[in-house]
């Protein structure tokens, strides 16, 4: 990603409504996995390390993370041992098997996802769980893509082939953040149609909008507790090593 989306995530990602509500809707998911307590857990691209904290309730962590400015924060700010390391040959020794893998949208960053996911699933334990969102649909390709370096986005079958192909059992395959998606995707498309390439889609928005965005998006964890999604702006897939 370029440097400024980085430097931007340390300020948004404890707050800001997406990252706060995925949050909510990852800790969910993973709560309903029968993982050892604690189990031994990595994070794949954890960026500035947003998520770490929410992974330590779980168990143990480590993580890798390819940008060194991005890897130092997140270390020092979780305590947690970040090693440096691209998928999918570029992996460092990490000492063994995993209960828990997390890619949370960074299989789109890579030229080979399908070397990706199955270096990803080679990191498991026999009968461990590999959890990884990414952005889904084509046409909903936008600028923010572009700035995040995203190779590609993702229908849910299409997705779903990956894992198969690595010989992992896909236990489940959803879309999500649904709630939000009609007016996602109507503003992308209007963008689009008027070939705007500027914009923000990460700003702050106002506190109470912010609040409201939050708690909309976050209302997806009980439905995900009942059933799949069937259309979304993200994919969630979860994964178990036979």
């Amino acid at each position: 990603m370029e440097r400024q989306i980085y430097d931007r995530m340390r300020v948004l990602e404890q707050t800001h409504w997406w990252f706060t509500a995925r949050r909510e809707i990852l800790a969910a998911e993973i709560a309903r996995l029968p993982l050892p307590r604690p189990a031994r857990i990595l994070e794949a691209g954890c960026g500035t390390g947003g998520n770490l904290e929410l992974l330590k309730t779980f168990g143990d962590v480590r993580a890798i993370e390819p940008d060194a400015e991005s890897r130092a924060y997140a270390a020092e700010r979780s305590g947690v041992t970040v090693d440096g390391g691209l998928l999918p040959d570029g992996l460092p020794d990490l000492g063994g098997p995993f209960d828990l893998v997390t890619a949370f949208d960074v299989v789109e960053h890579v030229d080979d996802d399908a070397g990706a996911v199955a270096a990803l699933g080679r990191l498991l334990k026999p009968g461990g769980f590999l959890v990884t969102t990414v952005p889904a649909h084509a046409w909903m390709w936008s600028q923010h893509d572009v700035q995040h370096h995203h190779k590609r986005r993702y229908t849910r079958p299409a997705y779903r082939r990956l894992f198969e192909a690595a010989g992992l059992k896909v236990r489940r395959a959803t879309y999500f953040n649904s709630v939000l998606f009609p007016p996602i995707a109507a503003v992308r498309l209007a963008k689009s149609a008027a070939r705007i390439k500027g914009g923000d889609d990460e700003a702050m928005p106002p506190a109470p909008l912010n609040g409201l965005l939050r708690h909309l998006f976050g209302a997806e964890k009980a439905i995900l507790r009942a059933t799949d999604i069937p259309f979304g702006v993200s994919i969630l897939l979860i994964a178990e090593r036979p």
